[in-house]
Order: C-alpha cells, then sequence, then structure tokens
C-alpha cells in the first residue's frame, strides 16, 4: 500500500480536505443528488455516504445547508496497520495540534472488519492516548471532539467529526411525540419524491410535525444549520470571518403556500406548532386536529402528501392499522386528485392496504433498527 498517507496539516486558505458525508445506507444516491446541487461537484457514493474533495469553506457549507447528511467527516490520516505498536506508533505521527485546539478533550469510536486488529476497544485506546498525549487533554471526554477510526483489510482510516451532534439536530424540535422520523430522512424522503420546495406539503398524520416543518424549510430558503454550532468553530483552522460570509450566502424566500399537517392527537397537534414557531417556518405551515378520514387538501395547488403513519413493528398491534392504511387510501383516492403521494413504512402489506398505485418501492432504509421503504405514486387521477 505504500508509505502511510497523513493529510496536510490543514492551513486555512490551501487545504484539500478529503470530506465525507454520512447517511442512512440506501440513501446515498439521493444524499449526492443533493450535495452536487449544492455545489459539491466532485462527490461520489461509497457505502455509507458520498465522499468529495474540498476546503475547510466547503466542511461549514457542508454542515450548515445540507439537509441530509447525519455527520460531515474530515479523513486525517490513513495508513496499513498490523499489530498495535504500530498502529500506536503512527497515531502519534499525526500533527495532532493542527486539527484540534490545544487542551482538547476527545472521545474515540473504533470499527475492524477483515482485519488482523480486530480488538475495536484496544484500537480506540491507543489513538485516544496519542491523540490526547499530543494535545494535552482527556481522553474519553463526554463533551469531547470526536474522531472516526476504521480499519478495514488492515488499512486504518482516522477522521475528524466536525459535526458533533448528529446533524438532525437542527436544534428547534423540543416536543416530540412517539416514533418521530429523523429531521435528516425526513429530507431525504422529500427529496426522493421530487419535492424541491415549490409546491405545498400535507401529512394527515403529522405527530410532530417533522415532514411538514422540514418542507417549510426548503420552500423558505432556510439552511439546515442555522439553529445551531458546530466542534469545527473550535478548530485552529477556524476563520470567523469566512464562516460569516457562509452563513450570509443563504437566500431567503416566501413560499407563498401554506405547507399543512393534521394529526387525531390533539398532542401532537400542539407539539408541531410549537416545533414551527420554533423554527420560525410558523407562518407558512397550519396544524390542525382530525381524523385522517376527514382529511381535506389544503387552498392552493396539489402538491405532495408524505406520511409516516404508523407500523405495527414499532407501535405493537399490526392488525388494528389495516383499516387506518385502508382508510388513508380511500381518504387520497376520492379528494387528493392531482396530488403525488409518499408514504413510508416498514410493511410492505400494510402499504398495499391503501390501494394507492405505488410504483417500485425504494431501498429498505434504517430507522431506529426498524427497515422501511418509501412507496412513491404519480399525481392521483
Amino acid at each position: 500500500h505504500g508509505p502511510p498517507l497523513f493529510f496536510c496539516p490543514p492551513d486555512m486558505n490551501t487545504a484539500t480536505l478529503d470530506i465525507f458525508l454520512a447517511v442512512s445506507p440506501g440513501l446515498e444516491p439521493v444524499l449526492l443528488q443533493e450535495a452536487r446541487e449544492a455545489g459539491f461537484e466532485t462527490a461520489r457514493t461509497v457505502a455509507g455516504g458520498v465522499e468529495f474533495t474540498g476546503g475547510w469553506p466547503d466542511v461549514w457549507r457542508a454542515n450548515y445547508f445540507l439537509r441530509g447528511a447525519a455527520r460531515v467527516l474530515v479523513r486525517i490520516a490513513e495508513f496499513p496497520a498490523v499489530h498495535l505498536s504500530q498502529l500506536d506508533k503512527k497515531a502519534r505521527r499525526i500533527a495532532w495540534t493542527d486539527w484540534l485546539p490545544k487542551g482538547a478533550g476527545l472521545t474515540v469510536s473504533a470499527s475492524c472488519r477483515g482485519s488482523k486488529l480486530y480488538h475495536a476497544g484496544a484500537v480506540q485506546q491507543r489513538v485516544e492516548v496519542a491523540a490526547a498525549e499530543a494535545l494535552g487533554g482527556s481522553a474519553n471526554a463526554d463533551d469531547g471532539f470526536r474522531l472516526q477510526v476504521r480499519i478495514v483489510k488492515n488499512i486504518c482510516t482516522i477522521s475528524l467529526d466536525t459535526s458533533g451532534e448528529l446533524l438532525h439536530r437542527r436544534g428547534f424540535k423540543e416536543a416530540v411525540v412517539k416514533a418521530p422520523m429523523r429531521e435528516t430522512l425526513a429530507a431525504m424522503f422529500l427529496r426522493a419524491c421530487r419535492y424541491r420546495g415549490d409546491e405545498p406539503v400535507y401529512d394527515p398524520m403529522c405527530g410532530s410535525g417533522t415532514f411538514v416543518i422540514e418542507a417549510a424549510e426548503i420552500a423558505s430558503g432556510l439552511p439546515a444549520g442555522r439553529g445551531r454550532s458546530f466542534p469545527f468553530e473550535q478548530f485552529p483552522s477556524f476563520d470567523a470571518a469566512g464562516w460569516a460570509d457562509v452563513k450570509a450566502s443563504a437566500v431567503s424566500r416566501s413560499p407563498g403556500f401554506v405547507l399543512a399537517g393534521s394529526d387525531r392527537d390533539a398532542g401532537a397537534v400542539k407539539a408541531a406548532s410549537a416545533n414551527a414557531e420554533r423554527a420560525g417556518v410558523d407562518a407558512v405551515t397550519q396544524f390542525t386536529q382530525g381524523d385522517v378520514r376527514d382529511a381535506v387538501p389544503p387552498e392552493g395547488p396539489p402538491g405532495l402528501v408524505m406520511i409516516n403513519p404508523p407500523y405495527g413493528a414499532r407501535i405493537g398491534n399490526r392488525k388494528a392499522l389495516y383499516p387506518v392504511y385502508h382508510a388513508l387510501g380511500e381518504t387520497l383516492r376520492t379528494r387528493f386528485s392531482g396530488w403525488r403521494a409518499g408514504l413510508v413504512t416498514s410493511d410492505e402489506a400494510l402499504a398495499r392496504a391503501a390501494r394507492l398505485p405505488f410504483d417500485r418501492p425504494g431501498p429498505p432504509v434504517d430507522h431506529g433498527g426498524i427497515k422501511i421503504r418509501l412507496y412513491q405514486t404519480r399525481p392521483l387521477p
């Protein structure tokens, strides 16, 4: 494999970084589309995500604007390692103080696959100690900077997590109901349904409002990361003026239509309204209480009905759900002519119970340990 590869010290102006966007497996092509639209032209899919090369401002932009990435990682070293002493020696050669602030606390996660080094705990400990000693900080700090170590076929890759908390934590959703959909997943499913923010969205089983709020933010041109902070703001490479430029490049707009949700549970409607207000989209969203059987399209042109109904795997009794899916399908067929439908469920038989003209379902995607798929229709007759 040749000599070990240590990526160039991250000088703010000249760094060419290897950047990795993590996403739920199955959604890589959808995230690739988003990354390319955001101007990351060298982006390509790899297992579990999308990778591209760029500078630090690209790392900041990816964290701030991309709606589908779960994390943004920067690769800082890659080298062969077949025993712990070799790993230890090479980990100590990394210019840690170029990447992280002195005194930084750290937390390291490690995985090993098809390699002579197979004990992830030992790998984690060696890298943690090497980095902590170089930085004069503490290893295994709960609120520390995160490093990811992967050893695959005896090649060790060390990456720095620039996002910190997972990116679906947009910073607005305090009120949640049972089985909420992560914002990053919701954004990817909306995109897979060809939603680009230029049409209404309605969710007749809206829960805490994730699909509607995410769609409203897209329609309003609001960046995904505007309500939170990021660890890269503490890196030695950070440039406050450059970061301010990234944030100033956002262009917000007024959608000119309403994004609506309803739910039979009054608590869910209250939670969704509160979340929309915190996200600053309460002026373009509307949440009402009502059963799916009584759902009617919001005023305006047809758009996308986006639903994450309960599935038996999580809520319990699957039999009781057949009438719910049946009623949902009936409502859409009779009242939502011209609307497309996107339905997310773990259960093909339940999806079929809706009796909607679905295209072939999307790939299985992990959602809290359950495999879910997106079923979508063309505009309904």
